[in-house]
């Protein structure tokens, strides 16, 4: 499996959402600029407000797939050399593949999938301090590492 492959393909997926929260912040900023006194005052307000919680939601989105992207710039696009699951470590399992870096989900790379998943998720934290040939349990499922790189 290669790395450098499932960071790339991790950016592609971050930055177009990353464009689609830029684009909302956008339009809810023209729909603000748009939006005049001349409307019953109320209404006016109401508008505006609701605008606004928009605005705020989106920016609180685009922070968190910032911080997204700077997870995946200090990953190391090199082996784990303790043989432990850490941030960055590509974990095979006999039932699936988990990229530890951030909560973008299924990712393809060629014909395999993989999941990328944050190092505080549920089956992150399972996974973190992990070895070849240690057997985990998730969801009621039992799982054994088959390969970490």
């Amino acid at each position: 499996m290669n790395k450098e492959k499932i960071v790339e393909a991790c950016f592609v997926i971050l930055n177009e959402k990353v464009e689609q929260v830029n684009l909302a912040i956008h339009d809810a900023n023209q729909s603000l600029q748009d939006d005049t006194k001349s409307s019953a005052g109320d209404k006016y307000e109401t508008s505006r407000e609701m605008i606004q919680q928009d605005l705020n939601r989106y920016e609180q989105q685009l922070k968190a797939l910032n911080q997204e992207v700077e997870i995946l710039n200090s990953i190391k696009i090199q082996k784990t050399d303790n043989g432990k699951a850490v941030l960055g470590s590509i974990i095979e399992t006999d039932k699936a593949i988990y990229f530890l870096a951030t909560s973008i989900g299924l990712v393809h790379i060629e014909a395999e999938r993989v999941f990328s998943i944050s190092t505080a998720s549920p089956i992150g934290k399972v996974l973190v301090g992990k070895s070849v040939g240690e057997s985990f349990e998730f969801n009621g499922e039992r799982q054994v590492i088959k390969s970490l790189f």
